[in-house]
This record gives C-alpha cells, structure tokens and sequence, in this order.
C-alpha cells in the first residue's frame, strides 16, 4: 500500500462523520416533527432548539469534510 492508497482510505473513513451527521439530523427532525404534531402550540419553543441541533449536526459534517479533504490533499 502506497501513500496515496493510504491518504484514500483515510479520507473515507474521515468520511462516515458524514453519515452519522445524516443520522442526527433526521433523528432531529422527526423529533421535531413528533413534538410538534402532538401539542401545536409548542411550536415556537420548539424550532429554535430543533434548528440549534439541526446547525451543530451539519457542524460535525463539515469538519468531517474538511478532514478528509485535508488527508487527501495535504
């Protein structure tokens, strides 16, 4: 196994942050969705909390993908 071959394997297994972020954010939603069908009213306290958790998940994505994309390309 070369270098490359090495940084590419790298960089895919950098890359299942991706998929655990994909997870997060629809466990986030289908929460939000549950809690908003079963009290209406809920709904402005709800989203803000719902998007804040929505925002650190995609967080998580990105660095992922900057972590990969630094093996591969540094």
């Amino acid at each position: 196994m070369d270098h490359l071959d090495a940084a590419k394997l790298g960089a895919g297994l950098a890359m299942i942050g991706v998929a655990g972020a994909g997870v997060g954010i629809g466990t986030i939603f289908a929460s939000l969705v549950a809690s908003v069908a079963r009290n209406p009213a809920s709904e402005n306290q709800v989203r803000p909390i719902g998007l804040l958790g929505f925002a650190l998940a995609e967080g998580t994505a990105i660095f992922a993908l900057a972590v990969a994309l630094m093996i591969l390309f540094l």
